[in-house]
């Protein structure tokens, strides 16, 4: 994701109600659509879109050369960091909610599962590594539960490779995505010219500031980082 820009009226225009489960609020997103994230406090964070559609990059370097055995991707969505793992000869699974996510995954040759992070997954207490990159952090809103949640599919040594919101501390909350006015198409897809925002749904941010206590919460600490226009941690448990 990139940094944070505050948009006050954003808020005022709308007001948090019951937060939904995730499952399809993606796939618009996953489908091609340009949409931003707008979190309950106004503030905007624009989604990478592109990259998630792209193959992996060298900016993915630090975190793919750190996945040395059997590799969970959380939050996979369309499969580029699980190919590019398969391609290097890791055995590699993506978990995602989204119908789109695991399409896309399929059309690609990417084993994925299509199943909530949270719910019973093959393998537990068995995975060298799970991966939490692109924001994926924010999955169900708290990140020391979630990050207690892939400590526990961990084999013994094994670590989690998570990427940060440059900048950032920690927020917890609800947010909406917005489709955003006049962009051009992703791969070629059809894009709404209309604003249309989605329910809301819980999510949280970490960065850098904040990693150090939330990973200690959770059971773990921090085995290496590294800075940057992307930021990433290792993760293991004490």
């Amino acid at each position: 994701m990139t940094p944070m820009t505050s948009t006050p009226l954003a808020s005022a225009i709308r007001h948090p109600v019951e937060p939904v489960e995730t499952g399809a609020v993606f796939d618009a997103a996953l489908a091609g659509r340009r949409q931003r994230l707008v979190r309950g406090d106004g503030v905007v964070l624009p989604l990478a879109v592109q990259r998630w559609h792209d193959d992996a990059d060298a900016d993915d370097d630090w975190l793919l050369a750190r996945c040395a055995g059997a590799t969970l991707d959380l939050g996979c969505g369309p499969g580029r960091l699980v190919v590019a793992l398969a391609d290097r000869g890791v055995p590699a699974l993506g978990v995602d909610v989204s119908v789109q996510a695991v399409q896309r995954c399929l059309e690609r040759g990417a084993a994925v599962l299509h199943r909530d992070a949270f719910e019973r997954l093959p393998g537990e207490g068995r995975w060298q590594h799970v991966v939490l990159a692109d924001g994926n952090i924010g999955i169900g809103g708290d990140p020391v539960s979630l990050l207690r949640r892939c400590r526990a599919l961990l084999a013994d040594g094994g670590t989690i490779l998570l990427e940060l919101t440059p900048g950032a501390g920690l927020w917890c909350g609800t947010a909406y995505l917005e489709s955003t006015d006049g962009d051009e198409p992703v791969d070629g897809l059809t894009v709404l010219e209309a604003l249309d925002a989605g329910p809301w749904f819980p999510w949280a941010v970490l960065g850098p500031h904040a990693v150090d206590e939330v990973a200690a919460e959770a059971g773990l600490t921090i085995r290496a980082r590294t800075e940057g226009d992307r930021c990433f941690v290792e993760l293991a448990p004490v």
